[in-house]
């Protein structure tokens, strides 16, 4: 009997240092996953598939989104999507999307990622605009894929002339 509990907990033991493994594996199985989604994010971007961009967002009134550019916040997908339409309407010339500096974390179905993304858009003037603004999104895995339920987009401004700052670097 002695021997049996003593081997029960070797094996216990054993199955530790796995747990931590596969708790590892899937983290970065999810940071992968992410990365890929905002490479196909950036894609959208450019081709302009909002139905591919909206893909990426929880598809139903709990999405808060608070953007760079006025109004202060959007609930609800169909909110959200109407901004990228207007936004697109503003710009119909090429636009581009690249975002980098991102930095993912995840512990189980819930995660958050921010960094920093540059826009390039073409107004209806031809002239292009460059955005540069700073990201942080929470997401949550929900049947298996990760959906973005919270964005918040910001630009520093300048406390002394109340401008914003578009090129913002580091």
């Amino acid at each position: 009997m002695k021997n049996r509990g003593f081997l029960l907990w070797i094996l216990l033991l054993g199955t530790l240092p796995s747990c931590a493994t596969a708790r590892e594996d899937n983290a970065a199985t999810d940071e992968k996953t992410i990365r890929a989604m905002y490479d196909r994010f950036s894609t959208a971007v450019a081709s302009k598939d909002i139905n591919t961009i909206m893909s990426f967002y929880i598809p139903d009134e709990s999405l808060v989104a608070f953007d760079a550019f006025p109004p202060r916040q959007y609930v609800g997908a169909a909110a959200y999507r109407k901004d990228y339409e207007d936004f697109f309407a503003t710009f119909p010339g090429p636009a581009k999307s690249e975002a980098r500096d991102i930095h993912i974390e995840t512990a189980g179905t819930l995660g958050f990622s921010h960094g920093i993304d540059r826009w390039v858009v073409t107004g209806k003037d031809g002239q292009p605009l460059e955005i540069v603004f700073r990201f942080t999104d929470v997401l949550r895995k929900i049947n298996g894929k990760w959906l973005i339920i919270h964005e918040h987009l910001s630009v520093p401004v300048d406390p002394v002339t109340g401008k914003a700052d578009f090129l913002s670097k580091p």
